[in-house]
């Protein structure tokens, strides 16, 4: 497997590893796109994060989540933080307990 350039590069190989759900955040809570499963910060798994910086403007950034929910669900969610982040999305995330944080399944490692 060759290295992962970028974002898409990264969803692509977790893609293939069964992490195929899309989630989005709405009302404090991350939707599967697909299944419609809805999930609470404590529901979730963060179980890798990849942290990016704009080659243009380093201000522009972004994290990829990887993420393993129950109802077995796995997938990513790519989150623009720094001065472009969504509050919203930044709170949910700071809201996963800090147990539910590994890095156990981090293709880097």
């Amino acid at each position: 497997m060759g290295l992962a350039k970028n974002e898409k590069d990264y969803i692509r190989i977790y893609e293939e590893k069964g992490y195929k759900s899309n989630f989005r955040i709405q009302n404090e809570k991350l939707i599967s796109s697909d299944t419609k499963n809805v999930f609470s910060p404590e529901e979730i798994q963060i179980v890798a994060m990849h942290r990016y910086e704009g080659m243009s403007n380093p201000s522009d950034m972004s994290m990829l989540y990887i993420i393993e929910a129950n109802k077995e669900e796995k997938g990513t969610f790519l989150m623009a933080y720094g001065p472009n982040a969504e509050t919203e999305v930044a709170e949910f995330f700071n809201k996963v307990p800090k147990s539910n944080i590994t890095n156990s399944k981090n293709i880097n490692n």
